[in-house]
């Protein structure tokens, strides 16, 4: 009988290590999987994207044939100007922080308490990057962290010129709109690399809320913020 009880107990404290250490080993292998991913993707353009994958998906929910507009150019045939002026609306402090703006982090958790809901997350070029190429588009806590986690992964392993070519050509510019070249197209019926200053801007202000403005091209807010990101570029430190 005492046999028993302490093999039963054995059994017991394996089934308890397992539920404690199987979660966590778990959360383990996902980190190494993106990590490697990461390391791929510093040396390997990526085809497609967690968010290109669920816009397509949605898209061929009303039409079978939907297809993307996409188009890879490396970051020496992207302008300047976009350049300049996505890093001046979307993270001023791109080349000098280490993949988080904490004082960007700090104010937008600030906001969310005062609004009880996530309706901002202060994220840097290097954050949004990692949420496009492998999250949802979903607002929690725990999908931030993850967010933190890779664009610290993406720091280590990638210079931030890399980043930003990346970012350039996946981000997402109206309904099934990704990348620079793909974009400049869409709005200007020009190449990525012959943006002028105020369409540069007008993309990047775009950014933000890309599927509105596709449809609300000339928005009061929208002329507003272009004037404003135009002012702002010549002061930008590119990588």
């Amino acid at each position: 009988m005492g046999k028993t009880k302490k093999a039963g107990g054995k059994r017991s404290r394996r089934w308890l290590k397992w539920l404690v250490l199987g979660p966590l080993l778990l959360v383990l292998l996902v980190q190494l999987y993106f990590f490697a991913m990461v390391c791929w993707y510093a040396v390997f353009n990526p085809g497609s994207t967690s968010f290109m994958r669920q816009q397509l998906a949605e898209l061929r929910e009303k039409n079978p044939n939907a297809t993307l507009k996409h188009e890879w150019v490396p970051y020496e045939r992207i302008s300047v100007n976009l350049k300049r002026a996505v890093v001046a609306s979307e993270d001023s402090r791109f080349a000098e922080h280490g993949g988080v703006d904490w004082e960007a982090l700090e104010a937008a958790y600030e906001k969310n308490n005062r609004r009880s809901k996530v309706v901002g997350g202060g994220s840097t070029i290097t954050q949004q990057l990692a949420k496009n190429l492998f999250l949802s588009g979903s607002r929690s806590y725990l999908r931030k962290g993850q967010e933190l986690v890779i664009a610290f992964m993406l720091e280590t392993v990638m210079p931030k010129r890399r980043i930003l070519e990346v970012y350039l050509n996946v981000v997402e510019y109206g309904r099934g709109v990704f990348g620079a070249e793909a974009a400049a197209r869409h709005y200007f019926r020009t190449s990525a690399g012959n943006l002028n200053a105020q369409q540069a801007a007008r993309l990047a202000v775009m950014l933000p809320n890309p599927r509105y403005y596709d449809k609300h091209r000339s928005t009061r807010y929208l002329e507003r913020r272009t004037a404003l990101i135009q002012r702002r570029m010549r002061f930008v430190d590119l990588p």
